[in-house]
């Protein structure tokens, strides 16, 4: 149950985090590379988004595809480190949050799988 208290020391299992770029090639190459380096469990895409901010005292309007990744606990330091060096903006979008559950099958899956 999700409103069921954690035990002390509990860490969640499973981390989803977000990030967006230009254009459909980026986000496959991205994707593919992340998931090939160890750094992410799965990648998947959704586009195009169309993102509304204020960039250097602008509004701006831009479509852009969103990748989340999926990603194991251990895998973090070397996502985020991983993210800031081939990502082709100079102020990427990552933003990260614990799975509050995740199934078990899913979850068995995941860590049948071992992180490069």
């Amino acid at each position: 149950m999700l409103a069921e208290k954690r035990p002390v020391g509990f860490a969640f299992p499973m981390l989803i985090a977000w990030t967006t770029v230009a254009n459909a090639a980026d986000a496959d190459r991205l994707s593919a590379d992340a998931v090939a380096r160890g750094v992410a469990v799965c990648v998947q895409l959704e586009g195009a988004v169309t993102s509304h901010y204020r960039w250097q005292g602008a509004q701006e309007r831009t479509v852009e595809f969103r990748l989340m990744f999926k990603l194991l606990p251990g895998q973090l330091a070397a996502a985020e480190a991983w993210l800031y060096t081939v990502h082709p903006y100079t102020t990427p979008e990552w933003i990260v949050v614990r799975a509050e559950h995740v199934g078990e099958k899913y979850l068995s899956w995941v860590t049948a799988h071992p992180i490069n």
